[in-house]
């Protein structure tokens, strides 16, 4: 079959384009530094936020970093690696994160984000760029917050619905989160050493009375062997859970903490589906329900511990002002409002 020379101009120009870019490519992608990746999964590497983590790696080939992914299912050694340097980037809850930046590590603070809408804001205020120095502190800066939801109590009791109920029992709490230690310690409750790797099990098997988690955890680490048959789930937030994701800012492009953090808040809408379905995921039966009483209750309750902690240093002053804030602009009329005491 004859070829025109239209078709046969077209081939020359098709086989000219496949060798410029065989030639062009090795030297671009060689170009591109790489960065390890240091990502927190409870699940390890067949986990959601491991593979919601690999999505990133192709916008930020774009943004100049080819991140090489570790997956480690200890946070703590995600993060004493990131410390030394063995990890370029990290992706850590937020109260892990307190150690490398106190501001964005406030914003687990108990009791400070009521719900889906404050946490929103929140996130907005702080893509601004008038907002990047909070984020900065020490070599470190925050590049990435991606919410996780509420945080529950999960009970192998149901009944237990009041403070004074908790006192006695036997409350897991991780060992570093000094915000929860002292929580417990207020209701007269018994602290029980946990860790991300094993307070799932304890709370299954019976070791604990109560853990606190969020609804994402529910199905993955099976907390549903301990809620069945007698226990529930307490539909108070304790606080919004948020995973944070970190670098050294001297091993990364000067604009790359801007780039995740516009990424990362394109990710907002996706991050809330997998929240309620994992909250849809929890029986109807399971939940359990404050009144309003008891919700204002402890709401002043939860108040006093962030100002206790706040004085003890464990809490950043600006992040619980900026909190309290967003709460007083959705609902004016709590009563915190009137004292500005954050």
């Amino acid at each position: 079959m004859a070829i025109s020379v239209a078709t046969r101009h077209h081939l020359r120009w098709l086989a000219a384009s496949v060798v410029f870019l065989a030639a062009a490519f090795p030297v671009l992608a060689q170009d591109i530094p790489k960065r390890s990746f240091c990502v927190f999964d409870p699940i390890g590497a067949n986990g959601p936020l491991f593979s919601v983590m690999k999505a990133a790696r192709a916008p930020a080939l774009g943004w100049g970093v080819d991140l090489q992914l570790r997956a480690y299912t200890d946070e703590k050694i995600a993060a004493e690696e990131f410390k030394a340097g063995q990890c370029d980037s990290v992706l850590l809850t937020g109260t892990r994160a307190r150690e490398f930046n106190k501001f964005t590590g406030t914003l687990e603070a108990i009791g400070a984000v009521p719900g889906e809408r404050e946490m929103r804001m929140l996130l907005q205020a702080l893509n601004q760029e008038k907002a990047a120095g909070l984020l900065r502190s020490d070599g470190y800066e925050v590049v990435g917050i991606l919410p996780a939801g509420a945080v529950y109590l999960f009970m192998r009791d149901r009944e237990l619905d009041t403070v004074n109920e908790l006192q006695g029992k036997k409350i897991g709490a991780f060992d570093y989160d000094d915000a929860a230690v002292t929580m417990v310690r207020r209701v007269g409750a018994s602290v029980v050493g946990t860790n991300s790797a094993n307070f799932a099990g304890k709370f299954n098997n019976g070791s604990v009375d109560i853990i606190y988690a969020p609804a994402v955890a529910y199905t993955p680490l099976e907390l549903y062997k301990g809620v069945v048959p007698d226990g529930g789930v307490y539909n108070y937030p304790l606080t919004q859970m948020n995973f944070q994701i970190l670098i050294h800012r001297d091993r990364f492009p000067e604009d790359y903490g801007k780039k995740v953090r516009d990424y990362s808040l394109d990710q907002v809408d996706r991050a809330y589906e997998l929240v309620a379905s994992a909250e849809a995921e929890i029986p109807e039966e399971f939940w359990t329900h404050p009144t309003a009483e008891q919700v204002s209750d402890y709401d002043e309750m939860l108040r006093e511990v962030r100002l206790e902690l706040r004085d003890g240093g464990t809490y950043d002053g600006t992040a619980l002002k900026l909190m309290r804030a967003i709460r007083c602009k959705t609902d004016p009329t709590r009563p915190e409002c009137a004292l500005a005491l954050e």
